[in-house]
């Protein structure tokens, strides 16, 4: 019985030290981060299949739901971030642009039209900057325009074709 208690015990801590590992890992790779984006954002993640080999050198992280797909490079974690360094660009205003590339697959063809709305607060809807000289097919640069920080549910279509996904989006601050 003895065995038993300490066996349950010691798997109790265990699992204990592991959460408590995994939350302070979070806890610190979040440090600097507005805490206005809530947990519970049901974020995208990836299905890591590139639509093609030219479009596997532009992001190992993709999604798309639909034949033809249209399909969208990701962050792999489903977050955003903006930090002093790194990649994306922060307006006057204090919007947040990334680049985000989008991909038609054969027998897909049109312009492609991206929106997108914040999900766990009001917020002006996201803007997108989609530029002309990539054609109607393949490869399409673009840039997404958060306006805040936080839930965002983005959407973009060709045609009748669409694929949705959610991203947390965070600003992490210099540190004076």
């Amino acid at each position: 019985m003895i065995p038993r208690i300490c066996a349950g015990m010691l798997l109790v801590l265990v699992v204990w030290v592991a959460i408590r590992t995994k939350a302070s890992q979070q806890s610190t790779a979040g440090q600097g981060a507005k805490k206005s984006t809530p947990a519970a954002c049901p974020v995208t993640l990836p299905d890591k299949v590139a639509p093609t080999s030219e479009a596997s050198s532009l992001s190992e992280v993709w999604i798309s739901r639909r034949k033809p797909a249209l399909r969208v490079g990701l962050w792999p974690d489903g977050t955003v971030v903006f930090q002093p360094g790194g990649p994306g660009s922060i307006d006057p205003d204090g919007s947040l642009g990334m680049k985000f590339p989008w991909w038609r697959e054969n027998g897909l063809r049109g312009k492609l039209k991206i929106h997108g709305r914040r999900l766990d607060a009001p917020a002006p809807p996201l803007r997108a900057y989609i530029p002309d000289g990539y054609g109607n097919t393949g490869f399409q640069s673009t840039e997404l325009i958060f306006p805040a920080e936080g839930c965002w549910e983005v959407t973009g279509e060709v045609g009748d074709t669409l694929v949705t996904f959610v991203t947390r989006v965070a600003r992490i601050k210099e540190s004076k």
